[in-house]
């Protein structure tokens, strides 16, 4: 009996676990169905990306080689706008040393021209049925509201190459617009660059330069330099003139003609005013070392001769007519103060 019972349930344990193996095997079987089905349904849902992905990356490849073609193009053509640099300068430099701003225009818009150009001909190359005309078109460069807006930017450039063609001045010299003094640094299409004396960088629009005045303190070679003198009215005129020009004289740097004068001004409250006048080379002297120098050796000039250069007074006359006897203000004596 006992091995009956024995044996009897090792046949119902054997049953139950191949009822479980058959459940387990149904359900995995079940599962690997409902899991491919998803995939199936996910690969369905994702295969227009991935065919529009995949169409995009084969147009890529087939257009490599003419992306490699434009930028060769458009490499070509920075190298032919160096080279055209190259020889404006060459040729031009040698011959006209005063028209500088002529290669500058020549290089610039020149270059500018050839890159632009080669940038055009490498975008018909790159991009599959494009022509100027569309990108004409899409800048929308012949509409109102662009030439509005683009108003002030072509006035600047139209007056930048004028300026460069007409040179009314040139890089390193010195100019007065407005309220701003200092050395051209460049002359772009544009603006132009000065430098001021306490270095500063001034960018002036080329529009405002072309229709306002300026003053080009380096135009000539030859400048005028002035300053004034008083003498006091006990000194004589003529031997306060003749020690300043001999002192002028004796200075190298100035220049014999124009010869320099000393003039009567005007006659002041306190001194007679002289003006003295002389011309400097300005690549020889500054204005400023030159006119330092005349004044110090004019002042000791005419303080070895006796002639003094008086300083402004004031002399206080009291009139007897008002005084009181007895008063304790009587004690008023002339009194001079000085400013």
């Amino acid at each position: 009996m006992a091995e009956q019972s024995i044996r009897e349930a090792s046949e119902n344990t054997a049953e139950a676990i191949s009822d479980a193996t058959q459940a387990t095997a149904t359900l995995v079987q079940k599962a690997g169905k409902a899991t491919t089905h998803k995939v199936l349904e996910k690969a369905t849902e994702y295969k227009d990306v991935y065919t529009t992905v995949h169409e995009m990356a084969q147009h890529f490849w087939e257009r490599v080689p003419y992306l490699l073609i434009a930028l060769t193009v458009f490499i070509l053509f920075w190298l032919i706008s160096k080279i055209f640099k190259f020889f404006v300068v060459k040729t031009l430099s040698g011959r006209a040393k005063r028209k500088q701003n002529l290669v500058l225009v020549l290089n610039r818009i020149g270059s500018t021209f050839i890159v632009f150009i080669g940038f055009m001909i490498a975008l018909v190359i790159a991009i599959p049925g494009f022509t100027p005309a569309q990108l004409i078109s899409a800048l929308g460069i012949g509409s109102v509201a662009i030439g509005f807006a683009f108003k002030d930017i072509f006035q600047n450039m139209l007056s930048g190459i004028l300026i460069l063609l007409g040179e009314p001045f040139r890089i390193g010299d010195e100019i007065v617009s407005g309220t701003f003094t200092g050395v051209v640094e460049d002359i772009q299409i544009r603006a132009t660059y000065i430098r001021t004396g306490d270095g500063r960088r001034i960018v002036i629009p080329n529009a405002n330069l072309f229709t306002n005045p300026v003053t080009v303190n380096t135009a000539f070679v030859k400048r005028l330099c002035t300053f004034d003198v008083g003498i006091s009215y006990q000194a004589n005129i003529q031997d306060a003139k003749t020690i300043i020009l001999n002192v002028i004289d004796q200075i190298r740097t100035i220049q014999s003609q124009p010869a320099p004068s000393v003039q009567v001004k005007s006659l002041g409250d306190f001194a007679i005013i002289l003006g003295v006048n002389w011309w400097v080379d300005v690549k020889e002297v500054g204005i400023g070392a030159s006119i330092d120098e005349v004044q110090i050796l004019v002042k000791e000039a005419l303080t070895t001769k006796g002639i003094n250069i008086p300083y402004p007074i004031q002399q206080l006359v009291v009139d007897q007519s008002t005084v009181v006897p007895g008063s304790e203000n009587n004690d008023l004596t002339p009194a001079k103060s000085e400013f």
